[in-house]
């Protein structure tokens, strides 16, 4: 199912696969804003960088990236406590992402924090930096030494880096980052939220081998698509090639154990995968139960094949216990068919393939992004 992921691109043709990539960004970006004005989460800087959606989006959508924006959260905090923020970030394919300013609220901050993303993502992400003063001043607040470096392509503070380059050559990456004074000898969280799955098995494997051998005690997290082997997941991949979206490295999404094999084959020492699902089922449950009062879910089914479609994984290295012992637990839990907070999940006849595939026939760019159309013509 995945050789049509692994053909090679003619030029003109990864060309056409970066922009849909690309695309991916304003489309989560767009998620994510949503949500927030729904409120299922706080961030008062996702307005600065992207649109209100124009339609509603689905209730499963938005759960979906309420667990993924609080399960990486989670591990996140975890890090930054455990190294007393003495500590560096480096977010992967970091999009319009918003969690420096959020950090920065939360007086988390660590002594750097670096993203990372295509030049033309970095440029629209300055763009919009420079023009709005809630985005421009927490920068500047926590600048100090000499004047802000700043072109079309990156941006240099002492707290904070936006680099463009591309993730695929990692030896061009290491080069920019240390011209941003990257310190390879602090400790060092990398984060990357649906990026490996659009590289080759052996860019992705270059880049995590480039992180672990780079960081003498780091931690890596990843978050991307899971258990795509199955009619659900290989719909999925259809019609993201439709959009001339390609999942180069989808072909290691087979399974939390080869998640987690990938990790522990390029230089990391302890590596943990969970499902969306599980993840869902362990956030602090009285948060939960308010989110699920914001809008009425009637596709539980559907919400739990998606979400068992999504993984969180994590590594670290130098034995530092890096990974929260709650994510021990849960990932040595079993999960069962148990909703949040207890409540047993309703016990449904299995349905047919045929069934499904009018549901997944609907999933596009971003995902789960398209639920909603699917939802919107079947409410209608």
């Amino acid at each position: 199912m995945a050789a049509a992921a692994r053909e090679p691109l003619s030029a003109s043709g990864l060309d056409e696969a970066d922009e849909a990539v690309r695309g991916t960004c304003e489309d989560a970006s767009v998620c994510k804003r949503f949500a927030v004005s729904v409120g299922y989460w706080k961030d008062p800087y996702i307005q600065y960088f992207v649109r209100q959606a124009k339609e509603r989006k689905a209730p499963e959508i938005n759960r979906g990236y309420y667990a993924r924006v609080h399960g990486v959260s989670y591990l996140i905090q975890a890090f930054l406590k455990k190294t007393e923020c003495n500590c560096q970030i480096v977010n992967l394919g970091a999009g319009m992402d918003t969690l420096f300013w959020r950090l920065k609220d939360e007086n988390l901050l660590p002594r750097k924090y670096f993203e990372v993303d295509f030049p033309m993502i970095v440029a629209r992400k300055i763009h919009n930096i420079k023009s709005k003063p809630p985005l421009s001043k927490p920068i500047m607040e926590s600048h100090s030494g000499d004047s802000l470096l700043i072109d079309s392509h990156s941006l240099d503070s002492s707290r904070y880096s936006l680099v463009g380059a591309d993730l695929r050559f990692s030896s061009d990456l290491e080069e920019k980052l240390k011209k941003h004074n990257l310190d390879t000898h602090l400790p060092t969280l990398l984060i990357a939220e649906c990026v490996l799955v659009y590289m080759t098995p052996q860019q992705s494997a270059n880049l995590l081998k480039w992180a672990a051998s780079t960081f003498p005690v780091a931690m890596f997290i990843n978050y991307e698509q899971v258990n795509m082997t199955d009619r659900f997941g290989q719909i999925m991949i259809e019609n993201l090639q439709r959009r001339q979206c390609n999942l180069a490295g989808v072909e290691v999404c087979r399974s939390l154990d080869s998640q987690k094999e990938r990790l522990l084959l390029n230089g990391w020492e302890t590596a943990h995968a969970i499902d969306m699902m599980k993840v869902y089922s362990f956030l602090p449950q009285a948060d939960v139960k308010r989110i699920e009062g914001l809008e009425f879910l009637d596709e539980k089914e559907l919400f739990e094949q998606l979400m068992q479609h999504y993984c969180i994984c994590w590594a670290s290295k130098d034995s530092s216990n890096l990974a929260p012992f709650l994510f021990k637990q849960v990932s040595q839990t079993s999960h069962s068919d148990v909703f949040p907070g207890g409540k047993p999940w309703a016990q449904k006849p299995q349905r047919q393939p045929s069934a499904w595939d009018e549901i997944t026939e609907m999933t596009g760019l971003c995902m789960c992004q398209l639920w909603s159309v699917h939802l919107c013509q079947r409410r209608r």
